[in-house]
């Protein structure tokens, strides 16, 4: 195959497919709206969620029961021909398995938030949902190479699915931006869920500072890499997973298999 130059990349229309792993089609719709709201004119962004799974992901135990429905998403809109992939999760889940399942980049937005972030402060906090999701935060943090730039990650102690109700969420979720600002000494905020996406403009507008959505930063970084020409390394970490067979219900999932070939 020829390369095109880089430039040939950049300028040319692209779509992006970004992946709610939870199943509550709301919050993709939500999704998707913060996603076009930044991608460029010539960018398709294509939306979606599995249809099996959690309705939404908070814990570990979630996010292993949303990653056999994400990479079914992953790979059919691959195959459907979509350029990139964002995962839009904060805990990034699966990411490196849809890394190894498709040539695309493949972003997951806690990831591409911390990236953004440490471009445009010095430091940072993340404003999550539960307790419970702190340590994940935290985990992601450190092995990203974040957390000496992360000031702290906060709960709102707010349910995901509350986010999508006409309720006191999103007044929760700015009460603890105000108060990462004033206790933090951090210079940016990072909203911990994709629910959230729809609050970074106007808390950006009311506080002065970053308020990062990582949806929105992982739908630049993906247009980047795609307009870079890049693919997923299949050397070592990413590579595709060896062809060997699957037992019971996982059966058409088995490398090589059904799944593989759509």
């Amino acid at each position: 195959m020829v390369r095109m130059p880089a430039r040939a990349w950049f300028n040319r229309a692209m779509r992006i497919l970004v992946v709610n792993p939870n199943t509550t089609a709301s919050m993709t719709t939500k999704i998707g709206e913060a996603a076009r709201v930044v991608a460029h004119a010539q960018t398709d962004i294509v939306a979606t969620n599995p249809a099996d799974g959690p309705v939404s992901i908070e814990g570990h135990y979630d996010e292993a029961y949303c990653v056999p429905g994400l990479l079914q998403e992953v790979q059919r809109g691959v195959a459907d021909g979509a350029d990139a992939v964002v995962v839009a999760c904060f805990d990034d889940p699966g990411v490196d398995a849809c890394r190894e399942v498709v040539p695309v980049p493949v972003i997951g937005i806690c990831h591409a938030a911390m990236q953004v972030a440490v471009n445009v402060a010095h430091s940072f906090s993340v404003v999550t949902t539960l307790g419970r999701s702190v340590p994940i935060v935290e985990d992601l943090a450190r092995r990203y190479g974040m957390a000496d730039r992360c000031r702290r990650v906060r709960a709102a102690e707010v349910p995901v699915l509350a986010l999508e109700e006409d309720g006191g969420a999103a007044a929760t979720v700015r009460a603890e931006v105000m108060a990462a600002l004033a206790e933090d000494r951090c210079e940016a905020v990072l909203l911990g869920c994709a629910g959230m996406a729809d609050l970074a403009a106007e808390l950006t507008a009311e506080t002065g500072v970053p308020v990062i959505d990582g949806v929105a930063a992982a739908v630049k970084l993906a247009e980047a890499l795609v307009g870079l020409g890049m693919t997923t390394s299949k050397v070592g970490a990413f590579a595709v997973p060896r062809v060997k067979p699957y037992a019971g219900q996982f059966v058409a999932a088995a490398p090589g298999g059904e799944l593989d070939e759509r």
